[in-house]
């Protein structure tokens, strides 16, 4: 809609949206019905989050998302929605517990980061497959896993697999990073990692936040606590990943398509909210905060969910079971890569 649009055209946009956004709403509600149902059921053995179940009910629904009746409202979860959803992580940041990490945490972190990225990327081409996906797989190693695959994917050339490539690497971030969480604490304690190292190399290197928190925690407060903030730092900086990523993209002026930098607003509001969060932490007001600022992070979970759940609307059985080992191999890849070097890094730090 443009500026000029009337109130009845920008009335039938929302109505050609209303029907793909409500299926995919429906399909997010019922992944936060069914995770904890199929929990209890596998006796514990079965744990999804939210977004992953979200994901594979939507594939499960594909063929009844195939109808023009939704696509209006699906493109819009998947390429604005998220967006929204994204720039709202800026008030899980505290710029002031990242300056507490010093400068050689600091230094691991964007070194593991960069170094990932560049990897997803050289082992997607070496194993012959897209550049976008290399970029989708080391984004979610680098950074934070599922979030960042979807942030990714704002700025990753168009090209036949993609939706495929972008379901492929949710399921596994969710997947390696659930292994992690029951791997990283006996190797932590078998290498005689003191508290510091331990929380530094979780924060490094684990995907998805949940997984963090889950391995952190699980070991002691304080690790889980440094854990964390070495995560929150992985997820501020996903803003520049994403922008490097779609101007690196752009300027390749790759055949697949053209890629766009997400719109400054959305970086604008990631860091002003990042901001926010800092200044008003600090002061008397931080109590009266609190709610508005629970609610907006709650927002963006269902922005989340409900992008992800369009995007397995989107997604068809079919692509999936076409990824074959050079996939595993980009991702898989990717994540020795951080674990080696966050492994590395938080013995030099710690």
């Amino acid at each position: 809609m443009t500026a000029q649009a009337s109130p009845a055209s920008w009335l039938e946009t929302w109505r050609g949206r209303a029907p793909g956004l409500a299926l995919a709403l429906a399909v997010a509600l019922m992944s936060v019905v069914a995770a904890p149902v199929v929990k209890a059921a596998s006796h514990g053995l079965i744990a999804l989050p939210d977004m992953v179940m979200a994901l594979i009910l939507g594939i499960a629904l594909h063929r009844a998302a195939l109808t023009p009746l939704f696509q209006a409202g699906l493109t819009y979860a998947v390429k604005t929605l998220l967006r929204y959803a994204i720039a709202l992580l800026g008030l899980r940041i505290a710029l002031g517990d990242i300056i507490g990490l010093g400068a050689g945490v600091v230094a691991v972190v964007i070194a593991a980061m960069a170094i990932t990225l560049v990897s997803g990327v050289v082992l997607a081409r070496l194993v012959g497959r897209e550049t976008g996906l290399g970029a989708l797989a080391g984004a979610a190693n680098a950074v934070c896993g599922a979030s960042a695959t979807l942030a990714t994917a704002t700025v990753v050339p168009d090209y036949k697999s993609k939706h495929a490539d972008i379901a492929f690497t949710v399921v596994m971030a969710n997947a390696i990073s659930t292994l992690a969480m029951l791997a990283y604490p006996p190797l932590c304690a078998w290498l005689g990692l003191s508290p510091r190292q331990t929380g530094v190399m979780f924060g490094v290197t684990i995907q998805d936040m949940a997984q963090v928190v889950g391995a952190g925690y699980a070991v002691s407060d304080p690790v889980g606590d440094v854990a964390v903030i070495v995560k929150l730092f992985r997820v501020l900086l996903l803003l520049p990943v994403v922008l490097a990523i779609g101007a690196w993209f752009a300027r390749r002026g790759s055949p697949t398509g053209e890629a766009r930098v997400p719109a400054p607003l959305f970086a604008a509001a990631f860091i002003a909210l990042a901001i926010v969060n800092t200044i008003v932490g600090g002061t008397s007001l931080a109590a009266s905060f609190a709610p508005l600022k629970a609610t907006l992070i709650e927002a963006s979970r269902w922005g989340l969910l409900v992008a992800i759940a369009a995007l397995g609307l989107g997604t068809s059985v079919a692509s999936l079971a076409a990824v074959g080992w050079r996939h595993l191999a980009v991702f898989c890849g990717a994540a020795l890569v951080v674990l080696a070097i966050g492994l590395g890094g938080a013995m030099l730090v710690g």
